[in-house]
């Protein structure tokens, strides 16, 4: 038996390409039709398992599932605002808790997120090293984007700006790390999580600046009206909270009307749910309530039918292709004739011959099935990454 083996390894090592060529060609035809079952089910795992502990989510009228994508993964477009007053109503239904989302600026490429503590509490998200959100500029970041973004306990992330050419734009607002979040495998770990009014700082509907009653500021006064001062361009804004200048924060117009992108709303039963839901049922109404579960499950169902017509054409190809590596062996035995009858004339028998010629195509079949294996075990292992990339953004 080790002479057919000796002699099977020594012609497919000597014909590497065609042996390459064989191998990919069948790997394809093994791999694709698993790989993309993998590839669904991973799918499914991936768009259910949060939504599915997400019970209602309040938005702009618009796309359920861009403001799905948004507020359950910080993925797709931004959606339009809402008033954060929409936050407020839900509360004083008494029928859910309501928990804010502003997605709208990121930190190089990682989302930032302004929310209240009870988002942590929804998510079961704990913190690994240094302490939760307490002060107004604090952040705290997920596993993963504190990699990126090379910062620990006591480092600081930067906003980034909207458009680099805006020069009446916001500055970024410089905000102190005071803790890092424990893996969780979800989209949190990317995240950078502030309080919901430091996303307001950051848009600039929010600012401190030095005190315009105090003597080294008076190069910044244009005008004094009794206890009204009117400061010229000259103020100097703070880019950065600090225990001490925090004080002189504040915000100008009604809180009720600045913008949110999103309400998460977690109904105490069923019945305030569905009480909940009628709420905003009606035409004139700007806010829409969308269950995550069943917008990912529309999504997950368009998924499933194009799955059924990327398989018929996989397995389309992978007949015509597995008909081509056939048409190859044969053909490769027809141009071998010469050298299959020397061994015969050198005495070797016709069943250690086509031993010979069998131990081959095996070994060939071995190494694809191995291939394959080692893809399917590589698509397992990132598949939910490369979802988040092609379905999420």
């Amino acid at each position: 038996m080790r002479d057919v083996l000796y002699l099977a390894w020594r012609y497919l090592a000597s014909h590497r390409v065609l042996t390459s060529i064989l191998v990919f060609a069948l790997t394809l035809i093994i791999f694709l039709p698993v790989g993309l079952q993998v590839l669904v089910r991973q799918s499914e795992r991936e768009l259910t398992t949060r939504a599915a502990v997400t019970p209602l989510i309040l938005g702009e009228k618009g796309s359920p599932l861009e403001l799905a994508l948004n507020s359950l993964y910080f993925a797709a477009d931004t959606p339009s605002s809402l008033p954060y007053a929409a936050c407020e109503q839900v509360t004083e239904s008494g029928l859910a808790r309501a928990i804010p989302l502003h997605t709208r600026f990121r930190a190089r490429s990682q989302p930032i997120v302004g929310t209240s503590l009870d988002y942590f509490m929804l998510r079961g998200l704990g913190v690994a090293e240094g302490r939760q959100l307490a002060l107004l500029g604090d952040c705290v970041v997920g596993a993963t984007a504190a990699r990126k973004l090379g910062v620990g306990v006591g480092d600081h992330v930067v906003s980034s700006p909207e458009n680099v050419f805006d020069i009446t734009g916001v500055y970024p607002l410089k905000m102190p790390v005071v803790g890092v979040l424990a893996r969780s495998h979800t989209p949190d770990d990317d995240a950078v999580f502030v309080d919901l009014k430091t996303t307001w700082v950051i848009e600039g509907l929010g600012h401190g600046h030095q005190d315009m009653s105090r003597p080294e500021a008076a190069a910044g006064v244009l005008k004094r009206d009794g206890s009204t001062v009117i400061a010229n361009a000259s103020v100097v804004q703070y880019n950065e909270i600090t225990p001490e200048n925090v004080d002189s924060f504040h915000f100008h117009g009604d809180l009720g009307e600045f913008p949110i992108q999103a309400v998460i709303a977690v109904p105490h039963d069923d019945k305030a749910s569905a009480l909940l839901r009628g709420r905003y049922l009606g035409g004139d109404e700007r806010v829409q309530v969308i269950q995550p579960l069943e917008v990912m499950t529309e999504l997950l169902a368009t998924i499933l039918t194009v799955q059924t017509y990327v398989v018929t054409a996989v397995i389309v190809v992978g007949l015509a292709t597995l008909a081509t590596a056939v048409l190859v062996i044969v053909l490769s035995l027809r141009l071998r004739r010469r050298e299959i009858e020397t061994m015969f004339r050198i005495g070797g028998a016709r069943r250690r011959v086509l031993a010979v010629l069998a131990t081959e195509i095996i070994a060939v079949l071995v190494l694809s099935v191995l291939a394959a294996g080692l893809l399917t075990g590589l698509t397992a292992a990132y598949g939910s990454v490369l979802i988040r990339t092609l379905i999420l953004g």
